[in-house]
């Protein structure tokens, strides 16, 4: 049978429960949130599964803490010698538990039913006896109950002195949780602590914790990896365009990579499980289009079967006088072209229609380097907004913008694309072969490490 636990987040009006499941869950659309108090007015679970399941519970927040304990004192006097948990239940078989204090009653009953509590606190607020009075009653509830101080990121916040008042109480296993922008090993963090105080469940708070690590890095790697077959597909891509059509063709070359980069952002986005408006794109400037073919790549002229063998060489000779008399022709073509006349060529139907188009006049247009460097540079900047993203977040990601697009040559990968026409998926004779998946795998870990990136490209 798979072991569950039941936890309650509790505390008081608009401090980020429901904020806080939204991050822990991934899930923005559970519950609602608004800057109003009182927004979530009646007990709503989530669930999550591991090796092992956790079953969280939204509760109201609490409002009138002060005035109940004034009554629970009433109807349960310290006298009695009635315990915590015996002085809750007393006050929720009372009339008012249906009444003035509805609320509350529905917080103190969840915990009861729970094995602790997250007591949520908006860290920017001062430290009031409204809140000593919520935290005595729902520590007489008898469960243990692990501080989170949420909105630690904001300007002015007070988690020092909440810190100090929590340890007055017995409180000293305290978590700094910003559910707009979580601490990368927050999850382990919150796991940790709830191991502690809950030793029977140590195990599969552990067990959960570590599996939810391994997503977080599967996902970071899927990340990269889309990112990594846009600049493939871009570095890839090749339009070839008669004189007279080139501004069309030039028009083509950029709709085609801006429409390539939002299908990106919409996957990573779909990735991390975030909304489309979660993300304000701006276009992406393409100021820069290379007029050229990249036939000399040397791993793909291996693919493509280039053998310069006798006939071959007695061809390139004859091919550089191609090159010496054919203006917009890179010194070399003439002597590839030489090369397939010596018989020789096997990648001929590969690249026949490039340099055909080559001289019968028309321009090969392709991604300028700037521009990819460019693609580079906001996908790595929208995968580390993402990673550092809580769901409970309202303001859209922004991306800084770049000073200058990074200049210098690119990563290896991106230099073999250049090549290789074939391995664009947004043109028409597209291979997705080995070499093609396994130079993507090696750019996404550039991508994924900047330091070796920059490294890398100098």
């Amino acid at each position: 049978m798979t072991e569950r636990l039941r936890l309650a987040v509790v505390g008081h009006s608009n401090t980020g429960k429901t904020s806080l499941l939204r991050t822990l869950t991934r899930d923005p659309d559970f519950g609602e949130v608004a800057d109003t108090a009182g927004t979530t007015r009646h007990v709503e679970s989530t669930l999550v599964r591991g090796h092992g399941a956790i079953e969280w519970f939204d509760t109201p927040g609490m409002e009138d803490s002060v005035a109940l304990l004034e009554y629970l004192d009433h109807i349960a006097p310290l006298s009695e010698r009635l315990d915590g948990p015996a002085r809750i239940r007393r006050f929720l078989d009372s009339p008012e538990a249906r009444g003035r204090y509805e609320q509350e009653a529905r917080v103190l009953n969840k915990l009861l039913d729970c094995e602790a509590g997250l007591y949520v606190i908006d860290a920017r607020d001062p430290v009031l006896s409204k809140h000593r009075d919520e935290l005595a009653l729902l520590a007489a509830c008898g469960r243990p109950l692990l501080p989170v101080l949420n909105f630690v990121h904001a300007p002015g916040h007070r988690a020092a002195e909440w810190r100090d008042a929590m340890s007055r109480l017995g409180l000293h296993a305290v978590l700094e949780y910003d559910t707009v922008v979580p601490p990368l090993d927050g999850e382990q963090q919150l796991y940790a602590r709830l191991a502690v105080l809950l030793d029977r469940h140590a195990a599969m708070l552990a067990s959960i914790s570590a599996a939810l690590a391994e997503e977080r890095a599967a996902r970071r790697r899927a990340a990269y990896r889309l990112a990594a077959e846009l600049l493939i597909d871009a570095a890839a891509l090749h339009l070839q365009s008669p004189p007279q059509a080139l501004q069309e063709t030039l028009q083509e070359l950029r709709d085609k990579v801006r429409g390539r980069e939002q299908a990106c952002v919409r996957a990573l986005l779909t990735l991390y499980n975030f909304h489309r408006d979660d993300y304000r794109a701006d276009a992406l400037p393409l100021q820069g289009e290379r007029f050229g073919m990249d036939l000399f790549h040397p791993q793909a002229l291996k693919d493509m079967g280039v053998q310069l063998g006798v006939g071959a060489a007695a061809g390139a000779m004859a091919g550089a006088a191609v090159d010496l008399f054919s203006a917009g022709l890179t010194l070399g073509t003439g002597m590839l072209i030489g090369a397939a006349a010596g018989g020789l060529w096997q990648g001929v139907d590969r690249l026949g229609k490039r340099l055909s188009g080559k001289l019968r006049g028309y321009r090969e247009l392709s991604v300028d380097d700037s521009v990819l460097r460019l693609l580079a540079l906001r996908q790595q900047q929208l995968i580390e907004a993402l990673e550092r993203r809580g769901h409970a977040a309202r303001s859209p990601i922004v991306l800084p913008q770049a000073a200058q697009w990074q200049s210098g040559p690119l990563p290896p990968p991106l230099k073999e694309a250049r090549s290789r026409p074939e391995w664009s998926a947004l043109a028409a004779g597209y291979v997705d072969d080995d070499r093609r998946k396994q130079q993507i795998a090696v750019l996404a870990d550039l991508l994924a490490d900047p330091v070796r990136y920059d490294t890398d490209t100098e």
